[in-house]
């Protein structure tokens, strides 16, 4: 699969970006076209909801498509630089080229929409792909099947299906660089493995994302916008509200709407879009959410929804837990499921601390009329994203990098900064040939270093004569450097 995919890297490294482009273009039709029967197959796979399945994977594929086919070729056009005074003459470029063949290792809980975005972002920017999906929700055929109806390149996309042990081995063929989105402690395993090679890794991990919602908020509309954060593909999302913080004046009402948003809540696997949420996609996913849960129960947690849940079923309704304590597992560890632990505070300074005190920073909201109030907190949120009044906003986007910090990871995806992650940023400086002698070069002297420490004071000091001094001491430097350069030094 290397040797295919690095003989594809280099033919597709010297096709016009319009062309990718247009395959790009291609691509999106045929999801369009076909997204009934690509619906179908990551309920298959996923168990989710197909209102789900359509909403945040189907339609964020499509438009990021569109966004990439609007905005690619500007942003990897060669770009211009600045050129400071002392290079004058010389022209200064940023050029996006390739880096090779991109190893994509994907997750399972957006299948569909975790193997299409990066995998377009790669191929257009010129990259060859192998793709190595979840063994749990592979969408065995699909991929491939959708690249190949759309005209991508020969080899250029190859699929790789297994385990961790068949990621293991794909990294060890030494990928040009590695795009990881998955769980923090499979990230730091591939992160490790890499490194004995010092093959470049962006890693998209793990979050425990708070929700910060003051008190003078519409209640009711921030209370819908926490049922959604929280349980959208049934709580799987690493951007899932996972911890959510209502000011103590409006708590109790706040947990009271909360609650009449879940209740009404319609969950099943359905076959017609009329259902809120979806069954979890694995078992073993189902185990964690059972230990936090339990553990939230011991320590004293009320279950004020869902609370009849019989601990091994894959249909976890959604759970609403008041009497939250920081030690539970569920204001602690990423639980990725149905859970949405509610926390009282008091001051913006208490919020603030708790929202940072955690391992993971990957997103967060804050809700306040004062948008004042708003933007300073989310300044002071160490995260990769907030968004402001909504909920998982910032990754609805495509113009946004998208990323976190500490445990979340690092590296930024899509946006202009995420699609030069895929690219040998190449700095360039081009300067005309000549007999010309740069002022820098050998010999040293010392009436050089007196030259070039006039140049140096002229060009950094204050002052309106500053440009005029700077250039005068330039030229008595270059006419010295271009002298003493054919003379050589002169014995006093």
């Amino acid at each position: 699969m290397f040797e295919r995919s690095r003989r594809a890297a280099a033919q597709l490294a010297t096709q016009p970006v319009a062309e990718r482009i247009q395959r790009l273009a291609a691509l999106r039709r045929v999801v369009l076209a076909r997204q009934e029967e690509i619906v179908d197959r990551i309920q298959s796979d996923c168990g989710k909801s197909r209102s789900d399945a359509l909403i945040s994977e189907i339609f964020g594929v499509l438009d990021n498509l569109a966004w990439l086919e609007a905005h690619v070729a500007k942003m990897l056009a060669d770009r211009k630089q600045h050129t400071p005074i002392a290079l004058m003459g010389k022209t200064s470029w940023t050029w996006y080229e390739p880096l090779g063949t991109i190893l994509v290792i994907s997750p399972w809980n957006y299948p569909f929409y975790q193997a299409i975005v990066p995998i377009a972002c790669a191929y257009v920017t010129g990259n060859a792909v192998i793709y190595k999906p979840s063994e749990w929700t592979p969408l065995t055929g699909l991929v491939e099947d959708l690249t190949r109806a759309a005209g991508f390149m020969e080899d250029a996309v190859q699929i790789a299906y297994g385990d961790g042990a068949v990621g293991a081995a794909l990294i060890e063929q030494r990928p040009d660089k590695i795009f990881f989105t998955g769980s923090t402690r499979t990230g730091a395993a591939i992160m490790a493995q890499a490194s004995r090679h010092l093959i470049p890794v962006e890693l998209e991990l793990g979050g425990k994302d708070a929700m910060i919602v003051f008190d003078d908020v519409d209640v009711q509309r921030a209370a819908a916008g926490a049922a959604w954060g929280a349980l959208t593909t049934t709580g799987q999302s690493c951007t899932s509200v996972e911890r959510l913080y209502v000011q103590a004046s409006i708590y109790d009402r706040f947990r009271d709407a909360l609650v009449a948003e879940v209740r009404r809540l319609k969950q099943e696997v359905d076959s017609d879009g009329d259902a809120d949420l979806g069954a979890m996609t694995t078992d073993f996913q189902v185990k964690i959410v059972a230990e936090h849960v339990a553990d939230a129960r011991a320590k004293g947690a009320r279950f004020v929804t869902g609370g009849d849940w019989d601990g091994t079923s894959r249909l976890i309704p959604p759970m609403v837990l008041d009497g939250v304590r920081d030690d539970m597992k569920v204001a602690r560890e990423e639980t990725f499921g149905p859970v949405i632990p509610l926390l009282p505070f008091s001051s913006e300074e208490e919020v603030i601390r708790l929202a940072n005190d955690s391992p993971y920073g990957l997103t967060a909201s804050v809700w306040s009329k004062d948008l004042d109030r708003a933007r300073r907190v989310a300044r002071a949120l160490k995260v990769g994203g907030v968004s402001i009044n909504n909920v998982m906003a910032t990754e609805a986007n495509p113009a946004l990098p998208f990323g976190g910090l500490k445990q979340s990871g690092f590296g930024r995806y899509k946006g202009e900064q995420g699609l030069h992650a895929f690219c040998n940023v190449k700095s360039v400086l081009i300067d005309k040939d000549s007999a010309k002698i740069e002022a820098n070069w050998y010999p040293y002297t010392a009436e050089k270093y007196r030259l070039f420490s006039d140049l140096t004071r002229s060009l950094f000091s204050d002052g309106p004569l500053r440009l005029a001094k700077f250039a005068i001491a330039g030229l008595k430097l270059e006419r010295y450097s271009n002298r003493v350069a054919k003379t050589g030094r002169q014995k006093k």
